[in-house]
């Protein structure tokens, strides 16, 4: 098992994404923490990794636009697994709707969500990974955030701003052996995915148009985005930092 021994953070990991993430991380043998506001769904995983018999996980409810929140959270892990190698930024949400049909509400919303999320778990857990010396840290971005993305104007923004934000922190800290890279699903069949189709007509047809334009013709498998998050959270990828990796079934090629 490539992650025996460690220990994961896992954001997001109630649904979709960091469900599966949290799944395959444990399966390689690592203690897995499941943040999420999701409190019932994250029990569910955690009691799902205990049945799988390989690594152990605890459910952390934790609001992760709140910094106190994530602060305690990481304590917490802290507490019950003494160290923390691994952090996996998997929480986000979307609304499809043009830029100008757009709220502020709805910015701050995506912005905090997406892109501050990832600065409050980073800031909390990085003291900790300088002073061992080590640490993988995954932000699942988008490819939206590459490429742009019709009616998800502030989403590719935030998106964005992640993959901008991982490779100057790559850079910073490349002398403390920390590892930051970047996951890029493109259309994938999580329960966001399918809030989104189920918005209005108009939403349904742009996720449909979006897997015909697949050159695999559908969407993603979380499994599959996470099968990336396992690599890189391995020693597998200890050579690599500040890349920013597609897994789009070959909707993006730049």
């Amino acid at each position: 098992m490539k992650l025996k021994r460690k220990t994961a953070i896992v954001t997001g990991g109630a649904s979709g994404i960091g469900r599966a993430t949290a799944l395959a991380l444990s399966l390689e043998g690592a203690n897995v923490a499941i943040a999420d506001i999701a409190v019932d769904n994250a029990n569910l995983v955690r009691d799902e990794v205990a049945a799988s018999g390989y690594g152990s996980a605890i459910a952390c409810p934790v609001d992760l636009t709140k910094r106190v929140e994530v602060e305690a959270m990481v304590q917490t892990v802290l507490r019950e697994f003494g160290q923390i190698d691994i952090l996996v930024n998997c929480a986000g949400w979307d609304r499809l709707e043009p830029f100008i049909e757009s709220s502020e509400e709805t910015w701050d919303k995506i912005l905090t969500i997406n892109f501050k999320s990832v600065l409050h778990t980073v800031k909390a857990v990085l003291p900790h990974m300088m002073e061992r010396g080590s640490g993988k840290i995954i932000n699942i971005a988008s490819d939206a955030g590459r490429v742009g993305s019709s009616w998800e104007a502030v989403y590719s923004g935030a998106k964005g701003a992640v993959i901008a934000f991982s490779k100057t922190l790559a850079r910073e800290t490349a002398r403390y052996n920390i590892n930051v890279n970047v996951v890029c699903p493109g259309m994938t069949d999580t329960p966001l995915m399918q809030a989104i189709r189920a918005q209005s007509p108009k939403t349904e047809k742009i996720i449909d148009a979006v897997i015909k334009a697949t050159p695999f013709r559908r969407a993603a498998k979380p499994e599959e985005i996470a099968s990336m998050v396992v690599f890189l959270a391995s020693g597998d990828s200890d050579f690599m930092t500040g890349q920013t990796i597609s897994v789009s079934g070959g909707l993006t090629m730049v």
